[in-house]
């Protein structure tokens, strides 16, 4: 079962992606990509990521970092490729990046390595006309997880790791999480998911580890000072169930979050065709009214 929803959520993203090429086409002459970018470091592993940006105008351009899914042990920055190449032609500064994956590395090396990035970002805004005060997030799946971290935690959580651009803040500005897992205390799982994917990511169950369990999840770092969300999930996901996404929006809006919840009837662990195309069109308004104004 795993495998196969893990396909199903692969092809939504890339149809997702396909529907950004309809609104910025693939082979803009208006964007600039470099790739294979040196971020940071984890252990002793070089951190990439790959670049899409504007060519035209002076900015400072807000920017984008996506964030792939596959359960934190597999995919890579490719997957978002098509994703960062559209964003880059609608005005902004979009990366994609690699985080370490089990078993390599166990949780919290992912969190790390994306705040990592997020510092890279700012230390070198003037060289890429980043705009270091509207930095956005999305991530899909594990990546939504990922990004709901980013979102919800600070300097004082103990998350920032030794990767690189120390001095640099990893705060964002806007969060858009694509049915992320976002409380792992409450084990709503299939047992197989929790025996093959999260095990493996926390180091043990959650009778052995009920610590990492807890710090782990986004909803118990919520405070009034997180950035606006965007949450998309579907009904009948039975891989992340969508209370995962309805219990986080529900202790953000209790402190005041902007918070958008959309909830998609009869989908599940990844979107048809056209509700990715409202999905993908909600995220672009969504992020253009948080990082463009």
């Amino acid at each position: 079962m795993t495998r196969r929803i893990v396909i199903a959520a692969a092809l939504a993203l890339a149809l997702g992606g396909l529907l950004l090429f309809a609104i910025a086409p693939r082979g803009n002459p208006e964007i600039a990509i470099e790739r294979n970018l040196v971020y940071g470091k984890g252990g002793d592993t070089d951190l990439l990521l790959d670049l899409a940006m504007p060519k035209s105008g002076v900015g400072p351009f807000p920017a984008v970092m996506f964030l792939h899914g596959r359960g934190w042990r597999e995919g890579s920055r490719h997957d978002m490729s098509q994703f960062i190449e559209g964003m880059a032609g609608l005005g902004y500064v979009s990366v994609t990046i690699e985080y370490r994956l089990v078993a390599a590395a166990r949780f919290p090396a992912q969190v790390e390595d994306c705040k990592a990035a997020v510092r890279w970002l700012r230390a070198n805004a003037a060289k890429y006309r980043i705009d270091p005060g509207h930095i956005g997030v999305v991530g899909f799946s594990a990546g939504g997880h990922l990004a709901s971290m980013l979102g919800v935690t600070g300097p004082g959580d103990e998350l920032e790791g030794t990767g690189g651009s120390p001095g640099q803040s990893s705060r964002v500005q806007a969060v858009v999480s694509f049915f992320g897992p976002t409380d792992f205390s409450t084990r709503d799982w299939p047992v197989d998911l929790e025996r093959e994917v999260i095990v493996p990511f926390l180091g043990g169950s959650f009778a052995e580890r009920p610590d990492a369990y807890r710090k782990a999840s986004p909803y118990n770092y919520v405070t009034k000072d997180a950035p606006p969300f965007l949450f998309f999930h579907g009904s009948e996901d039975e891989l992340v169930p969508v209370d995962q996404s309805k219990r986080l929006a529900a202790k953000l809006t209790g402190e005041g979050v902007p918070v958008q919840l959309v909830i998609l009837d009869r989908e599940r662990h990844g979107f048809s065709d056209a509700n990715n195309q409202k999905a993908m069109r909600q995220m672009l308004d969504f992020l253009g009214e948080r990082l463009k104004k």
